[in-house]
């Protein structure tokens, strides 16, 4: 194509309102404009490179025996309350109603979808195992849309669902995902780590993310160099530094702490205490009823690990009147000691601890010399804490540590979640019915473009890998008056589409300097320009992106060189 006939609006700053390096990039480059909050028209280089990563993706997908399907994105509530998810999930689904008044949604996932085409066609056994996927746009209602299109709220998925008629069924049906996902990531030039992650709204028994390790992340990763442990932080299990306790305490005593009322302000509290030897306690509305949560003082609680221990979503911090009311006490002032008529979760962390200090249940005052496993009775104990920098790996007892990373795709293991509720069943080889077993699995498409930015850029722009880069070689003639110089780059032009290279001729009447920081900005792998020094030699200067290499190649070796570095 020549860049005279593509619209590839460049800007030559970085907009005020981007954030990650790939927003910018994004929006400089020409690929994307926003339209509203968390939503962006892909311009045509964009797309270029969404079709490229959807080629990869059906490739792989191919590989493992996987059929393309499409279901809608608009889908009738009644699916989702066969699931239970019109009840579950809150606000990120965009709900609405048609002229009829019946209730509808815009889906951000397919579990339903499918399920329901599962429950009514397939019968026996003998048409399992399947696996169904399709590449469609979603939608979430982001509360806080940010960093492009890393969360935005209408975004392309590829997602994909495995039918088995057992659990040994999924286990492989998850097994081939997870190397097609390996080979998907490392094909669009990502290193994607997976880790153990939680299986949130979509539910089921285990689920593993696709992490790249950036600084553009917004999920943290524990890492583990000793044994290769590795698991988002919602998920990450791991042990904190041990503190030393007095061998023995005395009695509880109750004492005066006017206007203290959080971890910090009693560590500096004359007679307080430090906040590893304080016993934090928060009460949470659980499905309606109140619950106390125990941790550390320094600890931070983990609300996903509150989901997973209690088996809801449906929580909230108690109101201070809840809390008066319950306990005696507002906030500041609360404390597990002779609570028995309400339930109270402690992490592991807190387990035999001597010499804590904790609120009393009475306003403006604490108790000290509190001895868990003597004055703490019925407590659950759980984990409820968020992993650390620093801590100790449950595995191996290295020490491990916390990355910022971007995910990229998520494999579940859905079991009967979905089969069971909507009645996805088949006859088995007795001629029992037995539900089907499930598995989900989901690649961000626009994830995957922008984390390649995050992974692959400097500070003149992108680099794009070549296979997904808009185009693999902008030939850039610097001369457009140059007959000579204008014949050999249409020359040049000609030989690689027709060797099936996807070039790009800057036919733009522009200055070098122009040509080539839009060239540098956009990041095409490979540049060349048959420039009139060059051409008197009669080479053509090929520019590698990547590394920065400029050489001088003879003209009739021209697509030997670029099969060479590109292919």
């Amino acid at each position: 194509m020549r860049w005279s006939e593509l619209f590839i609006p460049t800007l030559r700053d970085d907009p005020s309102d981007a954030e990650a390096v790939s927003h910018k990039l994004m929006l400089r480059a020409g690929l994307i404009r926003q339209l509203g909050a968390g939503i962006y028209s892909k311009l045509p280089l964009a797309l270029r490179v969404q079709r490229k990563v959807e080629s990869i993706v059906r490739e792989e997908m191919g590989r493992i025996g996987a059929q393309e399907c499409r279901v809608p994105t608009l889908q009738p509530a009644d699916l989702w309350k066969d699931s239970g998810r019109w009840e579950s999930i809150g606000e990120e689904l965009f709900r609405l109603r048609d002229r009829k008044r019946a209730d509808m949604c815009l889906a951000l996932s397919a579990e339903e979808a499918f399920t329901s085409i599962a429950r009514f066609d397939l019968q026996s056994y003998r048409q399992l195992p399947q696996i169904w996927y399709q590449i469609q746009n979603k939608l979430r209602d982001e509360p806080r849309p940010k960093s492009g299109v890393l969360r935005s709220r209408e975004f392309t998925m590829k997602d994909s669902y495995s039918f088995d008629l057992d659990f040994e069924g999924l286990d492989r049906s998850f097994a081939l995902h997870s190397q097609a996902y390996s080979r998907i990531f490392e094909r669009c030039g990502l290193v994607a780590t997976p880790v153990e992650a939680s299986s949130g709204i979509m539910g089921g028994s285990e689920s593993v993310e696709f992490m790249v390790f950036t600084d553009a992340g917004e999920d943290w990763i524990v890492v583990c160099p000793g044994c290769g442990y590795a698991a988002n932080l919602e998920k990450a299990v791991s042990i904190p530094a041990a503190i030393e306790d007095p061998d023995a305490c005395g009695e509880i005593e109750k004492f005066p702490t006017p206007n203290v009322r959080t971890i910090e302000e009693l560590a500096a509290f004359e007679g307080g205490a430090a906040p590893e030897r304080q016993i934090k306690t928060l009460v949470l509305s659980i499905d309606g009823e109140l619950a106390l949560f125990l941790l550390r003082g320094d600890h931070e609680l983990n609300e996903v690990k509150v989901a997973e221990e209690t088996g809801t979503m449906d929580f909230r911090p108690a109101h201070p009147e809840e809390c008066r009311d319950a306990l005696g006490a507002f906030p500041g002032s609360l404390g597990a000691v002779g609570v028995t008529h309400l339930p109270v979760y402690a992490d592991s962390a807190l387990r035999d601890r001597r010499g804590m200090t904790t609120g009393a249940n009475e306003d403006n005052f604490h108790l000290r010399n509190v001895d868990v496993a003597r004055d703490l009775a019925g407590l659950r104990w759980v984990q409820l804490r968020s992993s650390e920098d620093g801590d100790a790996c449950k595995s191996c007892g290295h020490t491990v540590r916390l990355h910022k990373a971007i995910e990229v795709g998520h494999i579940f293991k859905l079991g009967l979640e979905y089969s069971e509720s909507m009645g996805a069943k088949v006859l088995n080889r007795d001629g029992k019915e037995v539900p089907i077993v499930m598995g989900s699995y989901g690649i961000g498409i626009e994830r995957i473009m922008a984390t390649a930015i995050e992974s692959h850029h400097d500070a003149d722009g992108i680099r794009w890998p070549v296979s997904i880069a808009p185009f693999e070689v902008v030939v850039c003639p610097i001369r457009m008056g140059d007959e000579q110089a204008v014949a050999k780059a249409e020359q040049i032009y000609t030989d690689l589409c027709s060797s099936g290279f996807d070039a790009l001729l800057d036919d733009r009447d522009e200055r070098p300097g122009v040509k080539f920081k839009d060239a540098d900005l956009i990041g095409f792998p490979l540049r060349i320009v048959p420039g009139p020094r060059s051409l008197a030699k009669g080479c053509a200067e090929f520019v590698d992106r990547h590394t920065g290499e400029t050489v001088e190649i003879a003209l009739g070796d021209v697509v030997d060189e670029a099969r060479r570095r590109l292919r």
